[in-house]
Parts: structure tokens; C-alpha cells; sequence
């Protein structure tokens, strides 16, 4: 596949989906609603809690301050997902936990010397505002306008960073997958899925006439056994079905082709689900006649967790600079937008003529692509699309999209791709481990010590 450096994935990627900082921002018109931790303060109330530290990790202070603005956090996440808070008393504990937590592992990181440079920082705070469908500039507009602290949020972003890298090397070091692993979760999951089994069946139809008397039915019964015997020697199947089956695959050789077991007849299904590739099972009476059914081939059908939806789309590039601003880039996709509502152009013309990727030759098609593929603010407005629909001006990393959705498809990937899948869930359930375990192992190392209890 051609590679689209317009929307790929590439380099980092910072962890923001699900509200950790600003999540997303309300739509045109709605007021913006910070994270407290990035207003600028303002003047206390008289009813304010004095600040005070309520522990120390390794010397270092964690505040009742940090513990209520966590706070805040964690119950604007919860509001905007709907979610029932637990009792404020567990809360409290939660919220003090984490942050020991990442106070433990943030020191670990600069002992370790783990860095993040300036060009790092950069990128991130370009994929946030590109997730808020902002430019950098607008972003930091936006943010001054609402009262927010440039600085606390740069902050925020380093420190996940420095955790995101200190992960990354301790995973990396503790995790490995086996080609035994792998073979083993295939096998685990096909066998608590019998119904994934898919067989190709040889097929020949010895149909029985109504009303045949005894010596017909003897007849057609001696045909039959005689097309059974003669495949478990060794005959051609082809030619068998050829000369004596009535069935209607019979002029292409007899062959079914994969079904799964859903999708043949029961009586099919009994007598050849057990027999190994090679078998012959028949003759078999139905009500069509008689039937001796070989065993081709059979195969497990692609679990459900190794197989993939793949989206093909189109899209329109501008990317926004000292000739063009990103306004005008939304207006001008915004106007093409409508032409082909209208019936005045088509995608692919607009595309081939207006299109600053490489896609543009192609009328902007992006072929067939895996989720994880694009950058997350191009699929997330990919994956909302139905096929034939074009979506609004899309801001990302690299300019203002305009996307259309040609189709989609439930693909089964080859037994490789498969594997390689298998190899990367299990790698993100090992990981998942190995980050409690060791996540543990630094709050267990830290010198903790308790102060006064938070009051937030």
C-alpha cells in the first residue's frame, strides 16, 4: 500500500484520549470548561483550606492542593462520562494513591535519566491541539483566552512523556512472547469456538426418483456405495462427480468450497465434522436422494479478535501556510464540500486537482487500511463516517482534511497476519501485567510517609 504521510501515524503518541488533560473541546459556540489544575488562581475565598502537605514521597511533597485539583479531575471524567462516582471517602484515597504514585515513578525516571527535548515536547502539544481540531497557535490562543497556564499544561505534557518513556523501557525489558505462547492462545480460543470450524466438502448426489420401488432403490443405493468405495481408494473426485452426481457443483468438480458448519446441512455436518481431510463419509439418505461427501480440506475461520474491519476512504489535503491560512483551508474544503453535495464536481476531479497529498493522483484514495493506521484525529472522523458520507473540514497534524468513506469490510487476515495479531494481544495483556508488577515495585521502594489527612 502506498504510504499517505498525510494522515499516517508517526512518531509519538501521546496518550490524551479519555480526558487525562483537556480532553475534547465543546463545539463552536459552547463555552470552554478547563481542567482546574490549568486556570490561573485566583484570589482565594475566605472559606478556602489553607494548603498543607499530606505526604512526603522520597522528601518530596505531595499537597493537599495537588489532591484536590486531581480531584476535580477525576469528577469532571466522571460527569462527562456519565459514570457513578464511588464514595468521596475511597475517592480521596484513590486520587492520594495515584499521586504517590506517579511522584515514585517520576522521580525514577530523571534517576534513570530519561529525557524529553523540546522538538518531543512540541509534537505533543501539536497532536493535543490537533486532537481539538485547533492549529498550535489557535490552541494557545484559546487557552489564554480561557484563563489556562501555557506552562501547566507543557508540564503535564513532559511528565507524561517521561512516563509513557519510563513504561515503554521497563516493558520492553520484562515482556516476551513465544511462538509456544502463540500457538497456545489460538488454540485455546478455537477450542472453546467449535463453531469456527469451516470444511470444504466434495460432494456427489445420487438422486432417488419418487415412487422408486425395491429394485430401483437397490440400484441407485449399489451407485452410490460404489462412488464411496472407490473415493476411499483413491479415485478423483472430480471425475466421480463428473460421471455420477446430480448435485449442481457436479460440472465443477463436485466441491462445495469452505463453509462453516452454520452454513451446511446438519446431516452434512454429523457425518464429516470428526473425519480427517481425506475422509469419506456415505452414503447418506435424504430427502434429495443419496449423498458421499469427501473431506477436502478443513480450516478454523479467523477468531473474531484476529480478524480486522478495514476502511477505504478518500480525501482532500490542504495544508495550511504563509499562502494559505488554516481558515481559509476549512473554507476553501468547505466549498468543495458542497459541490459535491450538489452534483457540480465530483471527489476524485476535486481531489486529482486541489489535493496537496500524495493520494492526489488516485483521487485521494487512501486504499485499504487496518485501524491504528491513521493519526487518531483523521480516524476517529474516519471511523464516524458511513460509507458514501463526506465529513466536515478536519484539522490534524499535518493540514485540514476533508474525508469521504467508500466502504468498509470485515477482513481475514492470512494465518501470519493472524499470528502476528495473536502476538501483539497477548503482548498488551503481558504488558498490563508487567506494569502493576512493577508499578508496585517502585511504590514499594519509595520511602512514603503519611501527614496530615487530605481535605478536598
Amino acid at each position: 500500500m502506498t504510504d499517505h504521510p498525510g494522515v499516517r501515524r508517526t512518531g509519538l503518541q501521546i496518550l490524551l484520549a479519555g480526558g487525562l488533560l483537556l480532553g475534547a473541546w465543546p463545539a463552536q459556540g459552547q463555552a470552554l470548561r478547563p481542567a482546574p489544575e490549568l486556570q490561573r488562581p485566583a484570589s482565594a475565598p475566605s472559606t478556602r483550606t489553607v494548603d498543607y502537605i499530606v505526604a512526603l514521597v522520597n522528601s518530596e511533597p505531595v499537597t493537599n492542593f495537588d489532591v484536590r485539583q486531581r480531584m476535580l479531575r477525576v469528577e469532571q471524567q466522571f460527569a462527562t462520562q456519565g459514570r457513578a462516582l464511588p464514595p468521596r471517602s475511597e475517592l480521596v484515597q484513590q486520587v492520594l494513591e495515584q499521586l504517590i504514585v506517579e511522584r515514585a515513578l517520576l522521580q525514577q525516571a530523571t534517576e534513570q535519566g530519561v529525557r524529553v527535548d523540546e522538538a518531543t515536547l512540541a509534537q505533543a502539544e501539536q497532536s493535543l491541539a490537533a486532537q481539538n481540531q485547533l492549529s498550535v497557535e489557535a490552541f494557545r490562543q484559546r487557552l489564554a483566552a480561557e484563563g489556562m497556564d501555557i506552562n501547566k499544561l507543557r508540564n503535564e505534557l513532559r511528565n507524561q512523556v517521561l512516563l509513557q518513556r519510563l513504561r515503554d523501557r521497563e516493558v520492553e525489558a520484562r515482556v516476551r512472547v513465544t511462538e509456544a505462547d502463540i500457538d497456545r492462545f489460538i488454540a485455546e480460543r478455537q477450542a472453546a469456538r467449535p463453531e469456527g470450524l469451516e470444511l470444504n466438502l466434495g460432494h456427489v448426489l445420487v438422486q432417488v426418483p419418487e415412487g422408486s420401488g425395491p429394485d430401483k432403490l437397490r440400484e441407485l443405493e449399489a451407485r452410490a456405495q460404489g462412488v464411496a468405495d472407490r473415493l476411499r481408494k483413491g479415485a478423483d473426485l472430480a471425475v466421480q462427480a463428473r460421471e455420477y452426481s446430480e448435485a449442481p457443483e457436479a460440472s465443477s468438480g463436485g466441491l462445495l468450497g469452505f463453509r462453516p458448519l452454520s452454513r451446511l446441512p446438519e446431516l452434512f455436518v454429523q457425518a464429516t465434522r470428526n473425519l480427517p481431510v481425506g475422509g469419506v463419509a456415505g452414503p447418506l439418505r435424504s430427502a434429495a436422494g443419496l449423498h458421499v461427501l469427501k473431506v477436502v480440506d478443513k480450516r478454523q475461520a479467523p477468531l473474531p479478535e484476529l480478524s480486522v474491519v478495514q476502511s477505504r476512504a478518500r480525501h482532500i489535503l490542504l495544508r495550511p501556510g504563509a499562502q494559505l491560512s488554516q481558515d481559509d483551508a476549512i473554507a476553501r474544503l468547505n466549498s468543495y464540500r458542497q459541490q459535491v453535495a450538489a452534483g457540480q464536481a465530483s471527489f476524485e476531479d476535486l481531489a486529482r486537482q486541489h489535493s496537496q497529498d500524495g493520494s492526489a493522483r488516485q483521487g485521494g484514495d487512501l486504499g485499504w487500511v487496518a485501524p491504528g493506521q491513521f493519526v487518531p484525529e483523521f480516524e476517529q472522523v474516519m471511523n464516524a463516517l458511513r460509507p458514501g458520507e463526506v465529513s466536515q473540514p478536519v484539522v490534524s497534524r499535518f493540514g485540514v482534511h476533508l474525508i469521504r468513506l467508500e466502504e468498509r469490510r470485515q477482513a481475514a487476515l492470512s494465518e501470519r497476519e493472524q499470528r502476528d495479531m495473536a502476538r501483539e494481544l497477548l503482548r498488551e495483556q503481558k504488558a498490563d501485567d508487567a506494569i502493576n508488577a512493577w508499578t508496585e515495585e517502585v511504590r514499594s521502594r519509595a520511602f512514603v510517609e503519611m501527614r496530615e489527612a487530605p481535605q478536598p
